[in-house]
C-alpha cells in the first residue's frame, strides 16, 4: 500500500526539518517496504507571498485528498505588520478547522540521555513521560463574537471562551482512550473555580469517566497544574485540557526535556486525516544555518506512522534510532551541554538517525 502524505514545509526552518523527516521516511521504505507518495503545498508566509493568503484552497484540497499531513512551521517576523486575517499563523487555525483536527496529542518525554539538558534537576525530570491531550477547535481561539470595538470613547478587545458539550465529550473520549493505553491516570485541567465553561468541562469529564472505570480521573486548576508540571512532573500520566490552557501547558512541559526541538505532536480528527508537526516555531533567525534540531519533526513523522497508519512497530524503530544516536553522544546545538558530546548539524543528525534505522 502507498500512503499519500501532504507535505507543508512552511516558513523559516520548516523546509530544513521536514527534509530530514522525509529522509527518515525514505529509510522506512528501504527497510520495511512501506511506500509513500509526497505532495507538497504552501502554507503560511510562503503561501501569502504567492497567493496573498496564508492558506490557499489548493493547500486545503491537497490535504483533504491525502492520508496524512506533515507540517514544518509557519511564520516570519517580516509578516508581523500584516493584517491579522492574513498573518501566517492564521493558517494553522484554518487548516485545523478545515480538517476538523480537534485532538492534539503532545508527548513530553525526557530521555535519560538528555536529563542534563533540562533546566530542572535530574531527579525531578528523570523518567518523565507525559501525554498532553489538547482540544484544538474550540475555546477563545474560535469563540464568537470576537473583535475590537469602540465603547465610551476607547477601544475594547474581546474574545469568547466557548465550548459545546459535544466538543468536550469527544476530546474526553480521546483522553480516556489514550490513558487506557498508558498508565490509566487522567488529570483534567480547567479553571472551574472561576469560569462557567470550565464547570461544564468538569461535569462532562465526570460523566464520560463512568465509561472508563479503569482510569483514575483527577481534576486540577490550570494555575496549579502550571506549578505542578515544574515541581513534580512525574505525578502526571495523561493531561487533558482546553485549547488555550493546552497551548500554554504543553509548551511549558516541553522544557522538561530541555528543548522544543525534541517534542513532536499529532493533531487528529474523527475521520482519516491527521496532521503531524513539531511543537516549536519557525525560528527565522536560524534558517539556512544547519543548526536546528530535526528530532521533533522526525518523531512527528513517526507519530504519523503510528496514529494514521497503525505502524506501531516502525514508530518504535524510529524512536529507538533517536535514542541510540543520543546514547552515542551526538547533539545538535540546542541540547549540547558538555565537551564529551559530539556537536552535529541538522542534516547530520538526520543522517545519523537514518543510519540507525537501516543498521
Amino acid at each position: 500500500m502507498t500512503h499519500k502524505i501532504a507535505v507543508l514545509s512552511g516558513d523559516g526552518i520548516g523546509p530544513e526539518i521536514v527534509t530530514e523527516a522525509i529522509k527518515v521516511l525514505g529509510g522506512v521504505t528501504k527497510k520495511f517496504g512501506i511506500e509513500f507518495q509526497f505532495e507538497h503545498a504552501l502554507i503560511g508566509g510562503c503561501a501569502y507571498d504567492k497567493y496573498g493568503v496564508p492558506l490557499p484552497q489548493e493547500t486545503i484540497d491537497i490535504c483533504k485528498s491525502s492520508d496524512a499531513v506533515l507540517l514544518g512551521a509557519v511564520g516570519d517576523w517580516k509578516y508581523d505588520k500584516l493584517p491579522p486575517e492574513v498573518r501566517p499563523e492564521k493558517a494553522l487555525l484554518g487548516i485545523r478547522k478545515a480538517l476538523n483536527l480537534f485532538a492534539n496529542l503532545r508527548p513530553a518525554i525526557v530521555y535519560e540521555e538528555l536529563t542534563a539538558s533540562s533546566p530542572l534537576k535530574p531527579e525531578i525530570v528523570s523518567g518523565v513521560d507525559i501525554m498532553i491531550v489538547r482540544e484544538l477547535t474550540g475555546d477563545v481561539y474560535f469563540g464568537t463574537p470576537r473583535g475590537v470595538d469602540e465603547v465610551d470613547g476607547e477601544r475594547v478587545g474581546y474574545n469568547n471562551m466557548i465550548y459545546k458539550e459535544s466538543e468536550i465529550e469527544r476530546i474526553a473520549h480521546v483522553a480516556f482512550q489514550t490513558a487506557m493505553k498508558r498508565g490509566k491516570k487522567l488529570c483534567s485541567v480547567d479553571k472551574a473555580n472561576v469560569l462557567d465553561v470550565s464547570r461544564l468541562w468538569r461535569e462532562v469529564m465526570e460523566r464520560v469517566s463512568k465509561q472508563y472505570p479503569e482510569v483514575e480521573l483527577s481534576h486540577m486548576y490550570v494555575d496549579n497544574a502550571a506549578m505542578q508540571i515544574i515541581r513534580a512532573p512525574k505525578q502526571f500520566d495523561v493531561i487533558v485540557t482546553g485549547n488555550i490552557f493546552g497551548d500554554i501547558l504543553s509548551d511549558e512541559a516541553s522544557m522538561l526535556a530541555g528543548s522544543l526541538g525534541m517534542l513532536p505532536s499529532a493533531s487528529l480528527s474523527d475521520g482519516k486525516i491527521g496532521m503531524y508537526e513539531p511543537i516549536h516555531g519557525s525560528a527565522p533567525d536560524l534558517r539556512g544555518q544547519n543548526v536546528v534540531n530535526p528530532i521533533a519533526t522526525i518523531l512527528s513523522a513517526a507519530m504519523m506512522l503510528k496514529y494514521s497508519f497503525g505502524l506501531t512497530e516502525i514508530y518504535d524503530c524510529i524512536e529507538n534510532a533517536v535514542k541510540s544516536v543520543l546514547q552515542k553522544g551526538y547533539r545538535t546545538k540546542d541540547i549540547y551541554t558538555e565537551d564529551s558530546q559530539v556537536l552535529v548539524g541538522t542534516s547530520q543528525m538526520g543522517d545519523l538517525i537514518l543510519q540507525e534505522i537501516l543498521a
